[in-house]
């Protein structure tokens, strides 16, 4: 089923919830009208926008037809639909097999951060689309105390700060405050006004998913544990990954 994006467009609340990420093409028509009514739009005036007629903004409401990707383009860019979301941009697991380091060897949090830097076009593969890095090991001072991020990124796409903290042994929740503390500075003293929240990353060997869920608020949508594993998964592995994703996107 094709869908097209609609999330986090400012002043439209609904679209913030995880659940209304995507409108499938059958609800595509209630979704604009509506999307226009809370815009305070008259559907000529959509249209002016879009570069197409009154009639056919009517028709994409009712359902009849549906707008081409150059139209569905042309809305995207006038009320800065992003098309994805935090949620939808962070991986778990990330697979580092091409890293080269060993499973079973003894390997440091400075070695593992070296063999990303190393393989860099690599590991921005992996992360996804729209991420741009920016640096390692930033450094960020408050109260005469200086602090290092290992990994920032940007992505173009959310137009926000990626920061990732890297963790080989057991998953801590000092670990989440720590990474917390780093998102809340380059939320307050790097990001503009007009770039969205900064997203935090804290990318572990092994974790456990009742403790995260405990120490992050309910309403977290911008930090994330993710696993890492330096192999590619076997089938038993990708079926699981692929059924997770099937019962999350329900």
């Amino acid at each position: 089923m094709a869908y097209f994006g609609k999330d986090l467009v400012e002043g439209f609340p609904e679209a913030q919830h995880p659940a209304d990420r995507l409108v499938p093409v059958s609800d595509f028509g209630s979704w604009l009208r509506n999307f226009r009514v809370k815009r305070g739009l008259h559907q000529i005036e959509l249209a002016r926008i879009l570069g197409v007629s009154k009639v056919t903004v009517c028709r994409y409401e009712k359902s009849r037809s549906r707008p081409a990707a150059e139209i569905a383009e042309r809305l995207r860019k006038a009320f800065k639909l992003t098309g994805t979301s935090p949620e939808d941009a962070v991986k778990d697991p990330y697979v580092l097999e091409f890293l080269g380091l060993k499973e079973e060897a003894a390997y440091s949090e400075s070695d593992l951060e070296s063999a990303i830097i190393d393989k860099l076009e690599h590991f921005l593969l992996e992360l996804g689309k729209g991420f741009l890095f920016e640096a390692r090991q930033k450094r960020i001072t408050f109260n005469e105390e200086h602090y290092f991020v290992d990994l920032v990124f940007y992505n173009r796409l959310l137009r926000c700060y990626v920061v990732i903290d890297l963790k080989i042994g057991k998953l801590a929740h000092q670990d989440l405050g720590q990474l917390q503390m780093y998102v809340n500075y380059f939320d307050r003293h790097v990001k503009t006004k007009d770039e969205a929240s900064t997203i935090g990353i804290l990318l572990c060997k092994t974790k456990d998913d009742a403790l995260v869920k405990m120490t992050l608020p309910k309403e977290n949508r911008t930090i994330f544990a993710s696993r890492y594993q330096l192999y590619l998964p076997s089938k038993e592995e990708l079926r699981k990954q692929i059924q997770a994703i099937e019962k999350k996107g329900r």
